[in-house]
């Protein structure tokens, strides 16, 4: 007869429960098998088992992601609640910015589709479940302002407003267009602090201040650009256009910020 006071092996799936119930939604491979001390062909085929009724879901290799019964149908609990299991597992810095972090600070002109991390390398997209994860890739990321973000399974790395609002201009063809990005900061400048947007200039390229600051004065944030505009006039600056990539149309560039206004940005109300 067993000895019940014995402790007993959790299966994977026993495994999995157990982490549920204790608040965490992430394990990687080689916690699983150190748990469950499954051989490795016996670990994978009852992984594969529990991708197939949906109680995990594996966006890279050796990283699963637990699947409440409430988000079965999904595929996959938000990203926020792994998101920073996820970054260690893969080694890299991050912060969840763009779009994701203007939502997160409560400028959401619209639901974004994805979920926008930068981290400091290219990095290929992550589909789990339904959620899609994309990722931008910033050599200074571990300079970048956050704040730590409370989520349903601890905390997760977000950009400040200012950063965030210098992240939709470098990055606006991921931030929808400059429409949007412009009237997300009409929401976003609110949040932002004047003097935290020039402390943080130095982080940018010249070119992105200024079209920063450009798009601050057009939604009538101009004392917030104010600040900026005494940084930029400290360095060297050409006139540039506001949309990178499209046809010059002869605009003459803007006197505060010299920038050519070489497309409509309409904003939405």
């Amino acid at each position: 007869m067993a000895n019940s006071g014995t402790p007993t092996t959790p299966s994977a799936a026993d495994y999995v429960d157990r982490l549920q119930a204790s608040g965490r939604y992430a394990f990687t491979r080689a916690e699983a098998q150190r748990e469950t001390q499954l051989e490795a062909t016996a670990l994978e085929s009852a992984l594969r088992r529990l991708r197939a009724r949906r109680r995990i879901a594996t966006p890279r290799r050796g990283f699963h992601v637990v699947v409440p019964i409430e988000y079965r149908d999904s595929g996959s609990p938000p990203a926020s609640w792994f998101i920073d299991d996820f970054m260690r597992h893969l080694g890299q810095p991050y912060y969840v910015g763009l779009l994701s972090a203007a939502s997160l600070h409560g400028a959401a002109h619209q639901q974004p589709m994805l979920f926008q991390v930068v981290t400091d390398r290219p990095t290929r997209p992550a589909r789990v479940g339904r959620s899609r994860i994309a990722f931008h890739m910033s050599r200074v990321v571990s300079s970048t302002p956050i704040t730590e973000v409370q989520t349903e399974t601890g905390s997760m790395r977000v950009s400040t407003p200012e950063a965030t609002a210098f992240d939709l201009v470098r990055f606006a063809g991921a931030s929808g267009h400059l429409g949007n990005v412009a009237t997300v900061l009409g929401e976003l400048a609110e949040r932002c602090s004047g003097a935290a947007l020039a402390q943080i200039a130095p982080l940018h390229s010249v070119p992105d201040v200024q079209r920063l600051g450009f798009l601050l004065d057009l939604v009538g944030e101009r004392a917030r650009a104010d600040a900026l505009a005494t940084w930029l006039s400290t360095q060297r600056h050409r006139p540039i256009l506001l949309a990178r990539g499209e046809p010059e149309h002869g605009a003459a560039p803007d006197p505060r910020w010299r920038v050519k206004p070489n497309a409509a940005v309409e904003i939405d109300a």
